[in-house]
């Protein structure tokens, strides 16, 4: 938006949009304007020509009057900004109404404009009218959105005068009723952020916002557990020491987000990411071929050049296998078993023996994510890793204080507790990092792209039929947090299905297209427990979870189409697998339409909801492979033989070949991506709305 159809003008006036709703506003006006302007300048104008202007500079009249009285009723509400909202208010109308004066011909005869000033008599007139506009419009917009930042700004105060108030409780009774308040406060500011998040323009501070926000999400349960403890044995010094650095973290990514939103200079955006190796080597090859130089001197900087990318790519080779071998060795768990074990037997020698253990672990998982924020690829990437390694650096110490603190109370059930919160955390982290790796790996492999969310929410009246009694509610932060590790589940599964499908040949096939509409409404489900996206409420959820039960029925009907074409073994497979999935999504299906009451059985509905998502997709992760090699075989045989009954002849006289644990492959390469095009057809919820 940085230019305008006005050319080189002062349209912005120092007003950065940082924003895509912003931006997304202005587009159409932007539009309208360019058309008034760049119209071609003719000597003779027909009556045709005539209205069309008329038409376009009373419609950019009428827009700019409601934008106007919206802008006017947000300036009375809020004092601090009626004088700057007032001023841009009245800009706004006054350019209104000269272009609605300048495109004033569509009555007019041609004879009748001579002598009166118009866009035709006068384009100088109508360029800086263009120019008062878009210039006032935005400042308008950009005030605007200073509501939204201080909303944010708001709800974060009310959490940390709650968050003091809960450090300072000194019996469970306060505390129950404090932390109840707290996490409302919390779901609320996870919204308001998480709607900021999606909505800002620079990958950089999305991807800070999102590590802030996700400390903020796994510290809540952490929060409860540890302070219950403490609470529990008020004189255990680990204890304290584990609450402590819970709440210290807390107010610091807190701290962060409103950094990123109010873009203070603190500490935040001015802190100069480590030097990576994927950085310099990007930066020498911008340096080095925007220089001129001889003939020979060009020859040694393309080897040069050349040489750097086979060492970033064998680089990028031994980070990504060193991170694939720590995963797959921490993936048992092993250290966190013998610490709960030990924990809960008093053993503090034991306790301390595999504290070690875990520091050396802990140390390993952070010398790799710096060495693949050498590789990361891009920015936003680099700030994951930099979020992965703080995390693994914090949570380990955590887990061991929770630990001797158990081993010092091991009849605690409130101490066991806390340490498994803090397990799980860490879990939840070695999750993220598989994520990462495969983020890391698209970028390097040119698959980077943004997952969309499916936009195919029921008509309103559609699927309601079993829902008139249901009330819509949002998970609160305890809940959320025990969505979590689901959720991650989810979002591994669809994107191991978006990499198989964009293995399939034929993209338009009915498996392929529905397989990646189950994805990408799985992932949905995904965002939801993070309290993004789409899907705000459980009857969102629900409504989701009919929808995509009813596109799995439909690829159930596909792969019994798909089985009609295979010999006996091979169609046996697909069609056993087949009817686990219909039982799947009848069972998700009645689920979904099954109307509960009480906020633990809506909880309980929403978890079956999404494990029942997650065994779908499991299913349907183990049929890709498996149809897709058939589908090639089958195909490359038909365009050999001379007629389907020559084929069917060939088939019956072949021996099968036996696939065995072709159904229990996966690849997890990286994500799929899945352009918004395919979706087009389930755009309900924008209709509807």
């Amino acid at each position: 938006m940085a230019s305008s159809p006005c050319g080189n003008s002062n349209f912005d006036s120092g007003l950065e949009i940082k924003t895509r709703s912003v931006e997304q506003t202005l587009i159409p006006l932007v539009s309208q304007i360019t058309t008034l302007i760049n119209h071609k300048d003719k000597p003779k104008k027909s009556e045709r020509t005539l209205a069309a202007i008329h038409r376009v500079g009373q419609a950019v009249s009428v827009a700019v009057g409601r934008f106007v009285a919206v802008g006017e009723a947000i300036a009375a509400e809020n004092q601090e900004l009626k004088d700057e909202m007032g001023q841009a208010c009245f800009e706004a109308r006054r350019a209104g109404d000269a272009i609605a004066q300048l495109t004033d011909v569509g009555s007019a005869l041609p004879s009748q404009l001579d002598g009166r000033v118009t866009v035709f008599s006068d384009r100088t007139a109508m360029v800086k009218a263009a120019r008062l506009l878009l210039s006032s419009v935005t400042k308008v917009l950009v005030l605007a959105d200073r509501i939204v930042i201080k909303q944010i700004i708001t709800s974060r105060n009310k959490v940390l005068v709650t968050l003091d108030h809960l450090e300072r409780v000194s019996t469970f009774q306060e505390f129950v009723q404090i932390f109840s308040q707290f996490g409302n406060e919390m779901v609320e500011f996870a919204h308001l952020t998480g709607d900021r998040q999606n909505d800002l323009k620079d990958e950089k501070k999305k991807a800070r916002m999102a590590a802030a926000r996700a400390v903020l999400e796994k510290c809540t349960m952490m929060l409860l557990t540890a302070s219950k403890t403490c609470l529990r044995h008020p004189d255990c010094e680990s204890a304290r020491i584990n609450k402590d650095a819970v709440f210290h973290r807390m107010r610091c990514a807190l701290e962060q987000v409103i950094e990123i939103v109010t873009e203070a200079r603190s500490s935040g955006e001015n802190r100069i990411l480590p030097a990576s190796i994927y950085n310099g080597i990007k930066e020498f090859k911008q340096s080095v071929h925007a220089k001129e130089a001889t003939k020979d001197m060009e020859v040694a900087i393309l080897k040069t050049c050349q040489s750097v990318s086979d060492l970033r790519r064998e680089l990028h080779k031994v980070a990504v296998g060193r991170a694939s071998d720590l995963l797959k060795v921490h993936g048992e768990q092993l250290p966190l078993r013998a610490l709960k074990a030990a924990g809960a037997e008093g053993n503090l020698e034991e306790v301390a023996e595999y504290s070690r253990t875990l520091t050396e672990q802990k140390e390993q998982l952070v010398e790799t994510c710096r060495l693949l924020c050498h590789v990361s690829g891009t920015e936003p990437l680099e700030i994951t890793c930099i979020h992965a390694e703080e995390t693994f650096h914090v949570i380990g110490p955590q887990i061991i204080s929770a630990a001797q603190t158990l081993a010092l109370h091991p009849s605690s059930k409130i101490a066991k507790e806390n340490l498994e919160v803090f397990c799980e955390a860490w879990e939840s982290q070695l999750c993220d990092m598989a994520l990462l790796l495969r983020e890391i790996n698209d970028v390097f492999e040119g698959r980077r792209g943004d997952k969309r969310p499916y936009l195919s929410l029921p008509r309103p009246g559609k699927h309601l039929a079993n829902m008139k009694t249901a009330k819509a509610v949002k998970l609160d932060a305890e809940e959320q947090t025990s969505m979590a590790k689901l959720g991650l589940e989810l979002r591994l599964l669809s994107s191991d299905v978006d990499t198989e499908v964009e293995k399939w040949e034929d993209q338009e096939h009915e498996i392929v297209r529905q397989s990646q509409s189950l994805a990408s409404m799985a992932y949905n489900m995904y965002l939801f427990t993070r309290g993004e996206g789409l899907l705000k409420t459980t009857l969102d959820l629900f409504h989701q979870a009919e929808v995509l039960s009813e596109e799995g029925l439909q690829l159930c009907s596909s792969l019994r189409t798909f089985s009609s074409q295979l010999v006996d073994e091979e169609k046996t497979v697909v069609m056993t697998e087949m009817e686990k999935l219909l039982a799947l999504c009848q069972q998700l299906q009645m689920g979904a339409k099954t109307p509960v009451q009480g906020k633990t059985a809506t909880f309980q509905k929403v978890d079956s909801s999404i494990q029942a998502t997650r065994s779908i997709l499991s299913v349907v992760l183990s049929l890709l492979p498996f149809c897709n090699k058939l589908n090639r075989k089958y195909k490359s045989e038909r365009n050999s033989l001379s007629s389907p009954q020559d084929w069917r002849e060939r088939q019956d006289a072949s021996t099968p070949v036996k696939e065995e644990g072709a159904l229990n492959s996966k690849n997890s390469n990286g994500f799929g991506v899945k352009s918004l095009e395919q979706h087009m057809a389930g755009l309900n919820l924008l209709e509807s709305k």
